[in-house]
């Protein structure tokens, strides 16, 4: 059964090109819904099944990503604004994929949150803000920041949310800020608590 929904850009030229990719049984990559730039949505693989769009990685000591989550390919390259369009189809779906299996929205994550280091998508243009406001994405924390940036209570912090990945300190670093600080550069500040400093939202 579905636990997570994971987003994902394409990086292809095009929604049509990206299509015939996750299609195509020898490319061995597959996911179940993909959405175009103009907003058009398709489906690929049956939410039951298990489609192949995660790869390795962990999310909440969640190991085989691939068996417990549904997967969305967005038709993007990471390095521009997700269209509108794009955006509205992803808001109607969410929900009724969240309906459906009983995921909270905690479970709505991004491809560079289950695997750090090895995948940056949907990347530092996607809008999670925008998801957070709609209650279609976990909100972020608004606790103080403190003062002296200690590594282990942000590890700490981090794994609470989900990121139980085992990676070093510093990709680590890298996927949070991916997802709450994209435009962040450097080493560890108070800052980069904030976002992580929220009541646990699972067990």
């Amino acid at each position: 059964m579905p636990e997570l929904v994971v987003l994902h850009y394409t990086a292809m030229d095009g929604a049509n090109a990206a299509l015939a990719r996750l299609c195509d049984p020898t490319a061995e990559v597959s996911a179940h819904y993909l959405i175009g730039a103009d907003g058009t949505l398709w489906q690929m693989v049956d939410e039951t099944m298990r489609a192949w769009h995660a790869g390795a990685g962990q999310w909440r000591g969640i190991v085989d990503v691939n068996s417990r989550s549904i997967g969305i390919e967005l038709d993007n390259c990471g390095d521009h604004p997700f269209s509108a369009p794009q955006m509205n189809t992803l808001e109607g779906l969410l929900p009724t994929i969240l309906e459906r299996w009983g995921i909270p929205v905690d479970g709505v994550i991004g491809h560079s949150d289950m695997a750090p280091g090895r995948k940056h998508d949907p990347g530092p243009r996607f809008d999670w803000a925008r998801l957070e406001r709609l209650g279609l994405a976990a909100a972020r924390g608004t606790g103080a920041p403190p003062e002296t940036p200690d590594p282990e209570r942000f590890r700490r912090l981090a794994a609470e949310v989900g990121y139980t990945a085992d990676v070093d300190d510093a990709t680590l670093l890298q996927a949070v800020r991916l997802r709450y600080r994209p435009g962040a550069r450097g080493p560890l500040v108070p800052a980069d608590f904030s976002p992580l400093d929220q009541p646990a939202l699972w067990t």
